[in-house]
């Protein structure tokens, strides 16, 4: 048996995988975040510890399985983070977490030792404060005193990998998340960590994501109920591991969007993907030598939950559903409501921390279906870019295969299906294909699995939807007036947020 955890943005998820690669059981255990002014976003890495030692002690209860029968243990988790240790291996902070803003200024001091063109062609990334390297910055400026004890930097997967095994470390996929990695180099970038006047030596070694860390030690054991001595396999960030989860190995995969908090659509490369205009990203795969070019909005699955939170507070099972089944029912960019998906900010396309969540066009007949809807269509349309700029560098794009959560919706589907003017299919696993890549890495760790390829045996396309002709040639008239409806209001945020 592998047990995977992924270690998300609202809580962390615990499956049981078989040998063959099928899902045996599965629970979540919450935690929450922190948001606050300025675009503050953390959360406390010791409740990441606390839901992978309950979630785990779950798990074994819940499906009568043995802690010896578990063979490996490996992660998926978020990324781009900052979690900064004192010598004693202690966390001194709240961990800064991907959604994080408040380093502009910190990044503007990159631009203009690095400049960003010269960041892209090292890393694959803007520089941009929802990097980890500006994230650094702000706590060595605004926290001298917690700067002055911190001896190592993680991510978050790493932090817990640090708990089981005693070991610091991390892998290419989740070190290309943090504007200091070089990708061609495959290691830490002096030039980078130099002008950010970061020592490199807080950096983790860097290890193949198929890397055995160790053996899960005797305080793990207790705390988590598993075994001493399991082997603990590196892993990666979400997003490579959600690639790997949904069969996305090769450059011959196709694309693929994943529908969590945050979202994206992706695909795998050979190289690095840079696009002249910088609107996407590449993170270096979990697979080695492969590379998922990617464009990721801070705010997709994020948005639906504000909409939900405002509309329908409260923690009803259904009130989605209810929110989802009568916005099909209505217009929204076609009735003149557009929705910019900007709660957080944004990275893909704009990269603006200053960017703001805006409806433009609302009229007094516009109720909760109109509103909800624009939501679904704004990030559609968001997501749009990121593909577009993916075909304008030479990846044909005819089909795209949609995972996490939001897939569940066929309502939201057949939006994205329109928006885009393609066939979206989901695929069988939609929650798991985190899990899924994670348990594929320490699969192929320990050698229960002979390569990655056994991936392709482990979901299949459950419904495809089809764009009608019509709707999708309107929608791409609404499209661009959401462009312009962002080139017009930049000045307004930039004003708002005091600059």
């Amino acid at each position: 048996m592998i047990l995977a955890h992924d270690i998300g943005t609202t809580g962390n998820k615990a499956s049981l995988y078989s040998d063959a690669g099928d899902q045996v059981a599965a629970t979540t255990v919450e935690y929450p975040t922190d948001f606050g002014p300025q675009g503050k976003a953390e959360q406390d890495a010791e409740q990441w510890w606390a839901a992978v030692t309950s979630a785990t002690r779950a798990l074994l209860e819940m499906s009568g399985e043995d802690a010896g029968s578990i063979e490996c243990v490996s992660f998926s988790g978020q990324m781009m983070g900052a979690v900064l240790l004192d010598d004693a291996g202690r966390p001194l902070r709240p961990a800064i977490i991907w959604a994080d803003t408040r380093a502009q200024t910190e990044c503007d001091v990159l631009v203009e030792r690095v400049g960003m063109e010269r960041c892209y062609a090292i890393t694959g990334h803007r520089l941009n404060p929802t990097y980890s390297l500006s994230k650094l910055m702000w706590v060595r400026n605004h926290e001298p005193e917690v700067w002055s004890q911190t001896r190592t930097v993680l991510l978050t997967k790493d932090y817990v990998a640090f708990r089981l095994t005693g070991r610091i470390a991390t892998d290419p996929s989740d070190a290309s998340s943090t504007n200091a990695y070089d990708q061609n180099a495959g290691r830490w970038s002096e030039e980078l960590l130099g002008a950010a006047e970061v020592n490199v030596d807080l950096m983790p070694e860097v290890v193949p994501s198929t890397t055995v860390l160790g053996g899960i030690t005797e305080d793990a054991a207790s705390e988590t109920g598993l075994r001493s001595g399991t082997p603990v396999v590196m892993g990666g960030g979400d997003g490579p591991c959600a690639a790997l989860g949904a069969g996305i190995t090769s450059p011959e995969s196709g694309a693929y969007t994943y529908l969590g908090s945050s979202s994206w659509v992706s695909l795998a490369a050979d190289r690095p993907l840079l696009d002249p205009q910088m609107r996407t990203m590449t993170f270096d795969h979990v697979i080695p030598n492969r590379f998922v070019p990617t464009a990721t909005m801070q705010a997709g699955g994020a948005s639906m939950e504000w909409v939900a939170d405002l509309l329908a507070p409260g923690r009803a099972s259904d009130r989605y559903k209810r929110l989802v089944e009568a916005a099909a029912d209505v217009e929204a960019a076609d009735d003149g409501l557009i929705f910019l998906p900007y709660l957080l900010g944004e990275r893909s396309p704009y990269w603006n921390p200053r960017a703001r969540g805006s409806f433009i066009g609302l009229a007094k007949h516009h109720g909760p279906a109109h509103v909800t809807r624009a939501v679904m269509e704004g990030v559609a349309m968001n997501l749009r870019v990121g593909l577009l700029a993916f075909e304008e560098m030479g990846d044909r794009i005819d089909v795209v295969d949609a995972i996490g959560g939001g897939a569940r919706s066929n309502v939201w589907l057949q939006i994205f299906a329109d928006v885009w003017g393609k066939t979206v299919r989901r695929r069988s696993l939609v929650d798991e294909a985190n899990s899924l890549g994670a348990a594929v890495v320490a699969g192929v760790g320990v050698r229960l699995f002979d390569d990655f390829e056994v991936v392709s045996q482990l979901s299949h396309v459950e419904k495809g939807f089809q764009p009608d002709p019509g709707r999708a040639r309107r929608y791409a008239t609404r499209y661009q007036q959401f462009l312009d409806a962002y080139e017009r209001l930049v000045p307004l945020f930039n004003e708002l947020q005091g600059n």
